[in-house]
């Protein structure tokens, strides 16, 4: 091989030149692979970084919705996402009904045929005023026995008064004053039981007293109210036959001042019930009205056919506005208020699919859609479970117009 002194002038130049090629080439190709891996290096720490600063996601692929600053700011409110304190409630519907603890179904003690009612349905009534009277054969039969116990009774006082005077002066034996003791102590036994026979039917000591002075019998039986209340049902006509316990009851009077709401809820909240927990009860005929009261029983058996369980409150009613038959509905609180995640109502849109969805933003111009898993609803607050963190910003009003744009596309 040929040292580079013996070449020609037109080899070393060629020589020259293919060196200064090569060497270019290699600084070329190194600088080439250099820019390569810095460039690939800082793209990968941007993404990463994007990564990082990436919200939360159900869904890696999300949709999106642009819209510019004059639409955002007009159509819809941001809000970032806080907690809220949601009660832990059941709620449940049921029916009014009286306070059967405090219904009576007035009957008379005895039958009789009725002979004056003196109040409707509706009319408040006091404790002892008089519903109805009867004419009674009963009373009738008690007073005549009374009569005449008292005049056997008179007729044996006077019989052993005059034995026992002829006693003294040897007119009478001694037996004969007792014999007499014991009938007159016989009749005046009589009498005591006459008399109790008498107050049986209602009548005082000052018409039993009444009864025996005068020697004057009256069939007419009063009947009156044992309850202060309203009559919620009568029967009750002049002429009318009644026999005791035998219905139609004559009168019926509740004390309206509680009422009864009668519920049946589903089996699977029975085991948050408890007695006395307190209720609040609203019906549609006082929509704004909220009637307060308590769980006074809970059934003991489960419906096999609706899989429900009565739960029956006792409901104040003071002004007495609620009414037998209204429908009703309940709110319970059984457990403590709880602090979660919430959104407001209107943030949340219901898809097609009957999933929820929430709508980001970082810059308030384009908004994604998030998948969320909600709970409870209360106070216009939707209770997020999964799906959003704290502090992120998400459409608070107008999730639905997102929703429908997205849906519609550009003829949104």
């Amino acid at each position: 091989m040929k040292s580079f002194a013996e070449l020609s002038g037109r080899s070393r130049v060629a020589f020259v030149a293919l060196v200064l090629a090569a060497g270019a080439g290699l600084i070329w190709g190194k600088g080439l692979v250099g820019r390569s891996y810095n460039q690939a290096e800082k793209e990968e720490q941007e993404i990463s970084s994007a990564r990082r600063q990436q919200p939360l996601s159900n869904d890696a692929s999300e949709a999106a919705v642009e819209l510019s600053e004059k639409q955002a700011g007009t159509l819809l409110k941001f809000g970032p996402v806080g907690t809220h304190q949601f009660e832990i409630l059941k709620t449940a519907v049921g029916t009014i009904d009286f306070n059967e603890n405090m219904l009576v179904q007035v009957f008379s003690q005895y039958p009789g045929k009725i002979l004056k009612a003196f109040y409707n349905i509706g009319d408040d009534v006091k404790q002892g005023d008089i519903l109805f009277t009867i004419d009674s054969p009963d009373l009738l039969q008690a007073e005549s026995n009374l009569l005449a116990a008292a005049g056997v009774l008179e007729l044996q006082k006077k019989t052993l008064a005059r034995v026992t005077g002829l006693l003294k002066v040897g007119g009478s034996a001694q037996k004969d004053v007792d014999q007499s003791t014991s009938d007159e102590q016989t009749a005046e036994g009589n009498f005591k039981a006459a008399k109790d026979a008498v107050r049986i039917f209602g009548k005082s000591d000052a018409d039993i007293d009444q009864i025996v002075t005068n020697r004057k019998v009256e069939s007419t039986l009063v009947v009156p109210s044992s309850i202060s209340g309203r009559v919620v049902a009568r029967s009750a006509a002049p002429g009318f036959l009644t026999q005791p316990g035998n219905a139609p009851a004559p009168f019926q009077v509740a004390d309206i001042s509680t009422m009864w709401m009668i519920a049946n809820v589903i089996e699977t909240d029975a085991p948050a019930y408890k007695l006395g927990q307190p209720v609040e009860v609203t019906v549609p005929a006082y929509p704004d009205k909220v009637f307060k009261g308590r769980v006074t029983n809970i059934g003991s058996i489960i419906d096999p056919n609706s899989h429900r369980q009565l739960v029956r409150s006792e409901i104040d009613d003071p002004e007495h506005l609620l009414r037998s038959g209204m429908y009703a509905s309940f709110v319970i609180r059984v457990g403590d208020a709880m602090h979660s995640l919430a959104v407001p109502s209107e943030g949340i849109a219901r898809e097609g699919d009957g999933t929820m969805s929430v709508w980001v933003t970082t810059d308030n111009r384009r908004f994604a859609k998030r998948t969320v898993t909600t709970g409870i609803r209360q106070d216009n607050w939707v209770q997020i479970v999964d799906g959003l963190r704290e502090g992120e910003t998400v459409v608070i009003d107008g999730a639905v117009f997102l929703s429908n744009k997205l849906l519609l596309g550009d003829a949104g």
